[in-house]
């Protein structure tokens, strides 16, 4: 069997032009599969408390820090997972909120920054943490806990199970 070199290989001229289309190829592919992945839509945490408001839906939070290093992994794997990016997208407003962020949000009623909602009204100690909140923009849980996709994927199904429950409350 004769081995080429990549010189020859390059300047093969019956090799060049798959050598190309073979790049042409693989560089489409790595950009089709990085530009065009689904991702979870976050919303801004007032337009989703509206929305949901109007459509029903709970509001799934996710309060994360630019430091954790759980946050990192959960957003690279879980929040890419497929499975999750489609129900979060169709089946909740999905809002991420940076834990140390002065900005003014009303938890349960209350107008307060997200840090403030993050201690004093959700009680919640780390990151990464969720909220799940009504459509009437109430609390109705909370957890703190970094989650790998199958977990993810329990937990959202346990919220769809339970969310004729919680919502009509």
């Amino acid at each position: 069997m004769r081995s080429l070199s990549i010189s020859k290989f390059l300047f093969n001229k019956h090799l060049k032009g798959h050598f190309i289309l073979l790049i042409i190829a693989l560089t489409s592919i790595t950009a089709f599969s990085s530009d065009n992945a689904i991702k979870v839509q976050w919303e801004p945490y007032s337009k989703a408390l509206k929305n949901a408001a109007v459509d029903k839906k709970m509001v799934f939070t996710y309060l994360s820090a630019s430091w954790c290093t759980s946050c990192k992994g959960m957003e690279k794997n879980t929040f890419t997972d497929p499975f999750i990016v489609n129900i979060l997208n169709t089946r909740f407003h999905p809002v991420k909120l940076d834990v140390n962020s002065e900005e003014a949000i009303v938890c349960d009623e209350k107008e307060k920054t997200v840090e403030r909602c993050f201690f004093d009204v959700w009680k919640l100690n780390g990151v990464p943490s969720f909220v799940l909140i009504a459509p009437k923009g109430l609390s109705i849980l909370t957890l703190t806990q970094s989650l790998e996709s199958s977990e993810m994927r329990l937990l959202l199904q346990h919220f769809l199970k339970k969310e004729k429950e919680w919502v009509l409350e």
